[in-house]
């Protein structure tokens, strides 16, 4: 019998969202159900489609807040194994929550709260919000003192923390960008070409886990590739 075909929903903000900001115009769900061997040969056989059918619901749109998202999940073709993909929270912190003093980050977690709450796709990958300075304060490009917006950004991937535990799983892209380097960046703040597949690397072994313990989708064994941000 046939596997069916597993689907990628991504939704949120840039993250996932960054065709615009590459030559290429790829983004990392693109990447994720099928990669682009030239440009990324080392994740040649690392993708969905290269042992089952797959294909992608891109919902994520650039400039996304939390308020964003009840809009992206409307109308969802929910036929099928999948897994939703959500990034969000960097655009709240640019647009406010940078200074925020408490309010307005009960706000945001009570909005994506109610988000994942009701997003009908299981399993949910929720990745926290990546940091371009590298957690040095002297490369700080906002207007506010970062003694106050570092502590925001903490607190907004605490949040996130918190509700991946609650409704799925964390992905921790903050993590893994701390690893990275100014490359991985356009415009400061945006996901470059090898940004796009470093999110793709982020969340690519949750995403195979999640085809793999769903019933109805693929299980065969991909080629292993060490690579030190598989596992966290």
């Amino acid at each position: 019998m046939a596997s069916e075909v597993f689907t990628v929903y991504t939704f949120g903000d840039s993250i996932l969202d960054c065709a615009r900001y590459n030559e290429y115009g790829v983004h990392p769900g693109q990447l994720i159900v099928r990669n682009d061997d030239g440009l990324f040969p080392d994740f040649k056989g690392r993708d969905l489609s290269s042992s089952a059918p797959a294909r992608l619901d891109h919902r994520a749109q650039d400039r996304a807040t939390v308020d964003d998202l009840p809009r992206q999940g409307r109308v969802l073709d929910l036929s099928g194994p999948a897994v939703a993909l959500v990034t969000i929270g960097g655009n709240d912190l640019l647009t406010g929550l940078a200074a925020d003093r408490g309010g307005g980050m009960v706000r945001f977690e009570q909005a994506l709260d109610t988000f994942l709450r009701t997003l009908p796709v299981r399993p949910v990958l929720l990745g926290t919000v990546f940091d371009p300075t590298f957690g040095d304060d002297s490369r700080n490009f906002l207007s506010i003192d970062a003694r106050i917006a570092r502590p925001n950004l903490n607190r907004i991937n605490a949040i996130i923390a918190e509700l991946a535990a609650r409704h799925g799983q964390l992905v921790d892209v903050h993590r893994h960008f701390l690893g990275g380097d100014p490359s991985w960046f356009t415009r400061t703040i945006e996901p470059s070409l090898r940004g796009a597949s470093e999110v793709r690397a982020a969340f690519l072994p949750a995403v195979l886990k999640a085809r793999e313990d769903q019933p109805g989708a693929a299980r065969a064994a991909l080629p292993t590739r060490r690579r030190r941000w598989w596992m966290w």
